[in-house]
């Protein structure tokens, strides 16, 4: 070495594993540029913290690091710990092993789990005569990984989207219930009915969560497709106190998260656009917000989380996994164990525990958040009425009041309380009525001043009580049979006769057995089983239910 010439150092090029360097040419090409702009603006940040899969924060700390370096591309080697005192580093061939078999097995769509990448780490260490590394340290590289990049290699694109950066800037949340996103999903379960534990297929699960806190705030599991009634009944759940409904489950765990929220946050599926949910969210103050069309990264925390929950219920029996890939051979309907109850237990206690843990994104449990963001902000405003606030997100009929009530799909609805508007009803315009599509034995109807919602049972009360679904099953079959005029009697007795058929069939069907557990709330008789009347809706503080023209059903 000449006098007066600085030392060469050895800067890790031949030490450095084939994934560390790669890294470090793709951040050269992206950050290179940037670094001699006097000023990289957020637009630009966020453009090459997409690229790279890092966050904004992280380009202008390689941006500094690449302005403080020599202008190579081992500026932006990934910064490794040198063990601190001890020297934990690994040698470079057991670093090389594991860099490799991440690369080439762990980074796949096959989705191998840690436990089969570690034993290829400590065969492929023994083959070389390596002293293997421990499982918490390959753990601990994968860890490390950009979520979004892994998510892509093992997932694909659209699992990595609500990962990346969106671009723009999105709203500070600052208080729990400030904003939920809720979203269905299809349950990767086979259920069973609950006389013979039978399969019967897959339920649906709609969930409400807290952008805040991340909390699940709501949560409905039904039979039924999503619709308008399965976001009005996850926003009733979200709404009131859960301790009686965990009480009917058999479950003392506590999910205090309860209140009505300040906005909406959804996707432009139909049943988010329904006039019931949109005058039922005016009615209570909540505003609706909506995803901009092809950009679903915008729901991504709703989606984030009922990932999670699906991949613990690939752990239970009956599992159909997320794809005939992952079933494999594995036969979902005979390992099939757990009714539509049990179900909706198991998501509960799930919930539970997902708030009792540390929330990679917060550091810090869900529902510490949660608790730290009440006693700032006060305590959300719970409704005392379920019912009540049920009714407003309820479809929505129209109909002229008769001599003898309200006449919908060929059942009669009448009350005493009906009869000072019957004497004038020629003067009367049509009245708003909302129906429970899950149980058709009552309809609630807005009296002509528009105060108060009044609960009209069947006229014949010795008709049992229905579902929408059972009552168009049975419509559909006295047609097939040829009569032009169905009245009442007859498609109560039709109903009755396709109940009998699935109560005596010899071997049931899935179908069937889906007949009748959607019918398991419903109980004889129509004024045991009917919810207390919503008087207390306008006694609430609600604002007043305004009727309007249009006619939308179920």
């Amino acid at each position: 070495m000449m006098q007066g010439e600085p030392p060469v150092v050895e800067r890790g090029l031949l030490a450095m594993s084939d994934v560390a360097w790669e890294q470090a040419v793709r951040r050269t090409a992206v950050i290179a540029p940037l670094a001699v702009l006097d000023v990289v603006g957020h637009a630009a940040a966020d453009h090459a913290a997409g690229e790279l899969n890092i966050s904004r924060r992280q380009v202008y700390l390689l941006i500094r690091r690449y302005r403080q370096g020599s202008g190579v591309v081992t500026d932006l080697v990934p910064w490794r710990s040198d063990g601190g005192r001890g020297g934990g580093r690994l040698p470079a061939p057991v670093e090389a092993v594991i860099d490799e078999l991440i690369r080439k097995r762990y980074l796949k769509r096959q989705q191998l789990s840690l436990a089969v990448v570690y034993r290829e780490i400590v065969r492929a260490c023994a083959a070389q005569g390596l002293s293997p590394p421990s499982r918490s340290t390959v753990a601990r590289r994968i860890v490390a990984m950009h979520p979004a990049m892994v998510a892509r290699r093992r997932e694909g694109a659209d699992a990595a989207r609500p990962l990346q950066a969106a671009g723009g800037r999105v709203p500070e949340i600052c208080a729990p219930l400030e904003q939920v996103q809720i979203d269905h999903t299809v349950i990767d379960l086979i259920i069973v009915d609950e006389r013979d534990r039978q399969p019967m297929g897959r339920a649906y699960l709609t969930a409400a969560i807290d952008v805040y806190s991340r909390c699940m705030v709501g949560m409905v599991v039904t039979l039924e497709a999503p619709s308008a009634v399965s976001a009005g009944l996850c926003l009733a759940h979200m709404a009131c106190d859960k301790r009686a409904w965990l009480e009917g489950l058999g479950l003392r765990e506590d999910w205090p998260m309860s209140g009505k929220p300040r906005q909406l946050y959804l996707d432009n599926a139909a049943e988010f656009h329904s006039e019931a949910l949109r005058r039922g969210c005016e009615q209570h103050g909540i505003k609706l917000g909506y995803r901009p069309l092809g950009r679903p990264h915008y729901g991504g925390i709703v989606e984030r989380v009922i990932g999670t929950m699906m991949a613990q219920v690939h752990e239970l029996p009956g599992t159909t996994f997320s794809n005939p890939v992952q079933r494999r051979t594995y036969d979902s309907d005979k390992t099939a164990a757990l009714t539509l109850r049990e179900l909706e237990r198991w998501l509960a206690l799930a919930v539970v525990t997902y708030h009792g843990s540390i929330h990679g994104g917060l550091d810090q449990t869900p529902a510490g958040r949660w608790s730290r963001g009440i006693a700032a902000s006060g305590t959300p405003q719970v409704v005392t009425s379920p019912t009540a606030f049920l009714v407003d997100f309820l479809p929505v009929l129209r109909r002229k009041l008769t001599r003898t009530g309200f006449v919908i799909d060929h059942v009669h609805y009448f009350a005493n309380v009906l009869k000072p508007w019957i004497a004038r009803r020629d003067r009367l315009e049509k009245f708003v009525i909302r129906r429970d599509p899950r149980d058709i034995s009552r309809i609630w109807v807005l009296d002509p001043e528009g105060n108060n919602y009044l609960e009209i049972p069947y006229r014949t009360l010795a008709n049992p009580a229905a579902t929408l679904w059972e009552h168009r099953q049975a419509l559909n079959r006295l047609r097939e049979q040829g009569r032009r005029e169905v009245n009442e009697p007859e498609l109560f007795r039709m109903i009755g006769q396709m109940r009998e058929l699935a109560r005596t069939a010899q071997r049931d069907t899935r179908r069937s057995r889906r007949e009748r557990e959607r019918r398991t709330h419903l109980k004889p008789g129509i004024r045991s089983n009917a919810p207390e009347p919503p008087a207390d809706a306008i006694a609430d503080g609600s604002p007043r239910a305004l009727p309007f023209d249009d006619i939308e059903q179920w």
